[in-house]
């Protein structure tokens, strides 16, 4: 076998690495670093498969082991940041386990991906890294903007968010893919939105933009499938 066949997968396993790494840190109470491990996840995770498109190595070999990554950085991770957070702000002991419904149902909706041949051009549900990055950048949120972190961190708000994200994960709901077929403004026009509002919430605010960002996606995403709909 060539080697150039390994380089997607342990691109992949840098990716699993880096959410194995990121439950280390917030398990030992650095629940803020979370957040570094899942951007770092993401950027193996895309890097994986580009460099399996520009190698033609792309294989079920693949697929499946990036699944199993994706579980761990963006689904294990992301639910052991809610845990944790939701077990510092409450004196109910059982409370926190609430939170797992993430890495619960991000398993399920891994599994539906790899059988579904309907996500080319859009996404149906939330993708994982998504849900992954908005969990993990609320405590940065919550640090910058101090009207909104007493309730952010507040025990049943963050239960609720566990358990609405996690649905999202699964309901049958279009959302913008950033798959470009053309680069024209009237066929991409939600996206170059969803772009430039990204980059000026990340400029304004930092990783406490990103939670922002998401709630972004998922408007433009349900105005974008309103237009369609007419």
């Amino acid at each position: 076998m060539k080697i150039k066949s390994h380089i997607p997968n342990s691109i992949t396993l840098l990716n699993l690495l880096s959410g194995v790494i990121g439950i280390i840190w917030v398990i030992n109470g650095n629940i803020i670093s979370g957040a570094y491990f899942i951007i770092l996840a993401a950027v193996f995770d895309f890097f994986d498969g580009f460099a399996a498109r520009l190698l033609h190595v792309q294989g079920e070999l693949g697929k499946q082991l990036d699944s199993l990554a994706d579980l761990i950085s963006f689904g294990v991770l992301p639910g052991m940041i809610l845990f944790q957070m939701t077990k510092v702000s409450t004196q109910i002991e059982w409370l926190p386990y609430l939170t797992l419904i993430v890495p619960l149902l991000s398993a399920v909706r891994l599994a539906k991906f790899n059988l579904d041949t309907r996500q080319s051009d859009k996404f149906i549900g939330l993708p994982t890294p998504a849900n992954a990055l908005f969990i993990s950048t609320l405590p940065h949120l919550a640090f910058h903007c101090a009207t909104v972190g007493t309730w952010i961190t507040s025990p049943f708000f963050l239960i609720t968010i566990a358990w609405i994200f996690a649905i999202l994960l699964l309901v049958e709901l279009p959302l913008i893919a950033l798959k470009f077929k053309s680069y024209s403004f009237a066929e991409n026009k939600f996206r170059y939105v969803l772009l430039f509002i990204g980059l000026v919430l990340i400029l304004l605010f930092g990783l406490a933009g990103i939670p922002l960002v998401i709630l972004a996606y998922l408007g433009l995403s349900v105005v974008e499938n309103g237009v369609s709909t007419e």
